[in-house]
C-alpha cells in the first residue's frame, strides 16, 4: 500500500515513525512550512526521502504539484495533525481515499482549537480517524474514543492525553484500514459544532465589567492556559494583562475520605 503521509506536529512525527517501524511504504510526504511547522526535522528524517517526493502544503493546488503527486501513484493518504485543506482534484488521486486523525470527538469541535472548546462549551472530548471530504471535518468516521476533561485540566493538559489518545487510536485502527476491514459511519451535518482559528479571540478578552459565571470564567481560564502561547488577559491602562490558571486536586480531601 502506497502512502502519502500529510504530517506535522509531534503527533504527526510519532504516527509517521509507527508506520516505518512497521515497514509500510510511505511515497511521498507533504509537510508545513514555517511558522506552522512543527517536528518538521523529525518527520524528514523519518520518512527518509528524496526532495523530489516532498512537498508543501501551501502549494497542493498547483497544477505542477498535482502531476507530481498522481505519478507517484500513491494508494491512500493519512494526514496527521494537518492544518492545511486539502483541494477537491488531490481527493481524487487516492484509491483508498484520504484519511484524518483530529483531536475531537466529533461531529463535536470541528475545526480548530478542540482542546479549547470542549471545555468552554463543556462538549465531549475526544479523538476520530475520519475520512476526508469536500468539508471541514465532516466526512466518514472510521473510529473515535472519547477522552473525558477532568476538572483540573488546562487546554495544555487536555492537549497532551488528545495526543497520547490520538497515537493510540491510530495504531489500533489502522490494521483493520489496511486490511478494507474497518467500519465507515456518515456523519450527521446538524449535529455537533464547528470553530474557527479566530474564535478564540472572542473569549481570549475577559471584559472587567462584564458578568461572568465563576464557572464559565474558570473555563475559559483554565482552556486558554498553554505556555508559551499567550491566552487570556484583560485590560488596563492600554496594558494587556495575561491570565493562567494552575490547578490541581487537593490531596488532603482524598485522605480524609
Amino acid at each position: 500500500m502506497k502512502i502519502l503521509y500529510f504530517g506535522n506536529n509531534w503527533v504527526g512525527w510519532k504516527v509517521l515513525e509507527w508506520l516505518a517501524g512497521r515497514e509500510e511504504e510511505i511515497v511521498g510526504l507533504v509537510i508545513h512550512r514555517p511558522p506552522r511547522q512543527m517536528f518538521v526535522e523529525e518527520i524528514l528524517k523519518t520518512a527518509h526521502l528524496s526532495d523530489e517526493q516532498v512537498f508543501y502544503g501551501d502549494e497542493l493546488r498547483d497544477p505542477e504539484i498535482l502531476a507530481s503527486i498522481t505519478r507517484i501513484k500513491p494508494d491512500i493518504g493519512l494526514s496527521v495533525f494537518f492544518s492545511y485543506l486539502i483541494p477537491p482534484p488531490l481527493l481524487q488521486e487516492f484509491p483508498g481515499g484520504i484519511i484524518n486523525v483530529h483531536p475531537a470527538y466529533l461531529p463535536y469541535n470541528r475545526g480548530e482549537f478542540p482542546n479549547v472548546w470542549s471545555i468552554v462549551d463543556e462538549t465531549p472530548s475526544g479523538v476520530t480517524l475520519h475520512y476526508i471530504d469536500e468539508g471541514i471535518d465532516t466526512g466518514d468516521i472510521i473510529a473515535r474514543e472519547e477522552v473525558p476533561v477532568e476538572p483540573v485540566d488546562t487546554g495544555e493538559t487536555l492537549y497532551r492525553r488528545l495526543e497520547l489518545a490520538s497515537i493510540r487510536l491510530f495504531r489500533e485502527s489502522w490494521p483493520s484500514i489496511r486490511a478494507g476491514s474497518h467500519s465507515r459511519s456518515p456523519q450527521v451535518p446538524a449535529e455537533g459544532t464547528y470553530h474557527r482559528r479566530r474564535d478564540v479571540e472572542s473569549i481570549d478578552c475577559i471584559n472587567l465589567e462584564k458578568e461572568y459565571t465563576a464557572k464559565n470564567l474558570i473555563n475559559i481560564l483554565r482552556a486558554r492556559t498553554f505556555p508559551p502561547y499567550k491566552g487570556a488577559y484583560f485590560e488596563v491602562g492600554g496594558k494587556r494583562v495575561l491570565l493562567r490558571l494552575h490547578l490541581e486536586y487537593d490531596e488532603d480531601t482524598d485522605q480524609e475520605r
